[in-house]
């Protein structure tokens, strides 16, 4: 049976600014791995918070960093169309502000003596699916890497240059194992691009994966939203633990 999870809200410095996140450990397991978890673009909801809690029961201490804490906690609302919501939501957490406050939660892990960050993996949903990927080809400070249904292309609006951004220009860049999951019915991510990630996925050298969960739309993993896919939210869920599990608890505890 998984362990139960104590969950508490936190707080930590990034650069000048004050970061908050959502932090849940493992009840009865020593200096457990660490795990940091990049939310949609949505911000840390009711689901995100639990999907935290959850993966603290499977014995990997797991923080949540709150992108929009700078903002009070929630992406901009100003918006007048759904699209809108989406492009400010993204440009909220742009790759420059919200890799840094990535790092910054690792520090702040590696400074509590409770969990033990030199074993630490990293797994992301939609925007943070995609800030995982451009995460994991700048640091070597992950054993390993989860994204699910992360945008290998930013469309012009939701980049701060007013360019694509492409994830798939530097997954030939990423630093650990990687695994990576999509929806083979998901309207918002092109399957030619999820081709084109995994082919530049395996230039990186390192072991990845690329699965492809058959009629699953976007955020199919969410049990709020109206996409959820029970059997490959389960699937993804099983094989995304699993692979955290093989690179964090290999590692032997100092």
């Amino acid at each position: 049976m998984p362990d139960p999870a104590h969950a508490v809200w936190v707080s930590f410095p990034s650069g000048a600014d004050q970061i908050n996140g959502y932090l849940a450990l493992p009840e009865g397991r020593p200096r457990p791995p660490v795990a940091i978890m990049v939310h949609e673009n949505l911000g840390v909801t009711e689901h995100r918070r639990q999907v935290t809690e959850l993966l603290a029961a499977e014995g990997i201490a797991c923080l949540t960093v709150d992108l929009y804490s700078r903002i009070g906690g929630r992406p901009p609302q100003d918006y007048n169309t759904a699209e809108e919501r989406r492009a400010k939501a993204f440009l909220a957490a742009r790759d420059e502000q919200a890799v840094p406050d990535l790092d910054a939660a690792l520090d702040y892990l590696a400074g509590r003596d409770d969990v033990d960050a030199s074993r630490a993996a990293a797994i992301g949903f939609c925007l943070g699916g995609g800030l995982v990927l451009a995460w994991a080809a700048q640091t070597d400070r992950l054993a390993c890497a989860v994204s699910l249904y992360g945008l290998p292309e930013l469309p012009p609006a939701y980049s701060p240059t007013g360019r694509t951004r492409s994830r798939i220009d530097t997954a030939d860049q990423v630093r650990c194992p990687l695994q990576a999951h999509f929806g083979g019915a998901d309207h918002v991510i092109p399957l030619d691009q999820v081709a084109r990630l995994g082919d530049a996925l395996k230039r990186s050298g390192q072991h990845t994966e690329v699965h492809v969960h058959d009629g699953a739309g976007h955020a199919y993993h969410d049990d709020t939203h109206p996409s959820y896919h029970p059997q490959a939210a389960a699937a993804t869920w099983e094989s995304s633990v699993a692979f955290m599990k093989e690179h964090l608890f290999t590692k032997e505890q100092p």
